[in-house]
């Protein structure tokens, strides 16, 4: 506790003494009082004023003089520098962190004691803790003996493990070499981003989309293109040229729709024309309900495709692991881009999930919370058809996590209003609005993008009974 009140003394008569410089109180060349009448006159020790000195001197501000007090220096400046008006950020940030800040500010996060219809959370009680904690010891094990930097497009034993799954699961044939392993799929789409599109660029997105998605690619100087969905999927014939298409074609972030036969051949031939890239985010395509899998885009066109996954719907969004599977030509960019992004994702948690993928415990894994978000999906359908059948129409519900909830007669200018009320009620709920591009055509009626893979069936049920008091009232 000494010792704290001495620092604490030391620093005030460290400012005090800068002060006096600065205000020409204290001249270069003049002498600065004995270490024994400073002691005196702050009241504290002779050795908490020789540590100021010393500090000062080590800062240039005093000169120490062998037998002599301690002089001010020469040379420096009699006044503090005049504060620059304005934040600094107006001073300092480039284009990029000004188109940044520049984007609609994301929701915030609440803590709701109803329950979060967030999408995209996870139920904790579905985390395979104990396969997962094997894993993790076996990967502890092989990497206790060295500590390296490793490969930044991710070590060899989970893209080796990641090439087979892929097969198996997707019907993509591609060389461990051509996989990129990333944080999150939100690095991916960062990479993307940076390394596909210069400053005005034009980019497709669907329309309503990704948010973040559409965040990433705006933040690099794209220039965004909106092109409509219906249940077909993104309408091919409205694409325009441009360099780079985001699409969700397996399932469409947010309504739903399965990308037709037709328009996927459609959308790959407009990258042929175009010379434009395709980036498919595959974000959960383990759910689907009563439907089979289409192919991936990038099964068909692996040179034109960039296929993007992630384990963040399947095991946890808190992991951050996702891949991309890249063109040929485009990996070695790739892989120097991750190098200079982060050197390379976390190793142990790469190695652990290749043990998970090797030993076939991920796919047991997959099977067993596609059969429990499956109840929690019917779960969430039938209380929404009992509690609010009168004022709902539901769609997207055949595959993913999640449903669109349309209020039926009420206005789209709602949404704001019913979120907070919802908010006050305490249950999360979050508009379809924002997924829209900004001027683009929107459904006349209030939306609302409902998750349900992160609760128990009886919570689902108790937050779409406090929703039918709201949408009863919405209008």
């Amino acid at each position: 506790m000494v010792q704290l009140e001495e620092k604490g003394a030391a620093r005030r008569i460290i400012a005090a003494i800068k002060q006096r410089i600065h205000s020409e109180e204290y001249r270069p060349g003049d002498r600065l009082p004995s270490s024994r009448a400073l002691a005196i006159e702050w009241g504290v020790s002779r050795t908490t004023v020789t540590a100021a000195y010393a500090q000062l001197i080590a800062e240039g501000y005093l000169l120490n003089r062998p037998g002599a007090r301690a002089v001010v220096a020469r040379g420096l400046v009699a006044a503090p520098p005049p504060e620059v008006s304005g934040p600094t950020s107006e001073r300092v940030l480039s284009a990029f962190a000004e188109r940044l800040l520049a984007l609609p500010a994301p929701a915030r996060f609440h803590s709701h004691r109803v329950a979060d219809l967030r999408y995209g959370d996870l139920n904790g009680v579905d985390f395979p803790m104990l396969a997962w904690r094997r894993a993790l010891n076996r990967a502890s094990l092989r990497r206790a003996e060295r500590l390296r930097y490793s490969d930044p497009q991710g070590s060899a034993p989970l893209r080796e493990a990641l090439q087979s799954y892929l097969w198996r699961s997707r019907g993509i044939s591609c060389a461990p070499e051509r996989i990129i392993v990333v944080n999150g799929s939100q690095q991916g789409l960062d990479l993307c981003a940076r390394l596909l599109l210069d400053p005005g660029d034009r980019f497709v997105m669907e329309d309503p989309g990704y948010v973040l998605a559409r965040h990433a690619f705006a933040a690099s100087g794209g220039v965004i293109v909106p092109v409509a969905v219906d249940r077909e999927g993104i309408r091919t014939e409205e694409l325009p040229a441009a360099r780079l298409a985001y699409v969700t074609p397996s399932h469409q972030y947010p309504l739903g729709s399965v990308l037709s036969a037709a328009r996927r051949r459609a959308l790959l031939d407009w990258a042929v024309e175009a010379g434009g890239v395709i980036v498919e985010d595959d974000y959960d395509g383990e759910y689907r309900h009563g439907v089979a899998p289409i192919p991936p885009l990038q099964a068909s066109a692996p040179d034109r495709v960039i296929y993007l996954g992630t384990v963040s719907k399947t095991l946890s969004p808190t992991l951050r692991l996702g891949y991309l599977v890249v063109p040929r030509d485009l990996v070695h960019a790739f892989a120097e881009a991750k190098r200079l992004t982060d050197r390379h994702t976390p190793l142990l948690e790469q190695e652990a999930l290749a043990e998970f993928l090797s030993s076939g415990g991920y796919e047991r894994h997959v099977r067993s919370i596609r059969r429990r978000n499956a109840e929690r999906r019917t779960a969430l359908l039938q209380a929404l058809a009992e509690e609010c059948g009168a004022h709902l129409s539901v769609t997207g519900a055949d595959t993913g996590l999640h449903v669109v909830a349309w209020l039926n007669g009420v206005a789209a200018e709602r949404e704001a209003a019913i979120v907070e009320a919802a908010r006050e009620a305490g249950i999360g709920l979050y508009p379809i609005g924002p997924l829209y591009a900004s001027g683009s055509e929107r459904p006349a009626e209030a939306g609302f993008v409902i998750g349900y893979a992160a609760h128990d069936v009886d919570v689902i049920r108790r937050g779409v009974a406090g929703l039918a008091k709201l949408f009863a009232t919405a209008g």
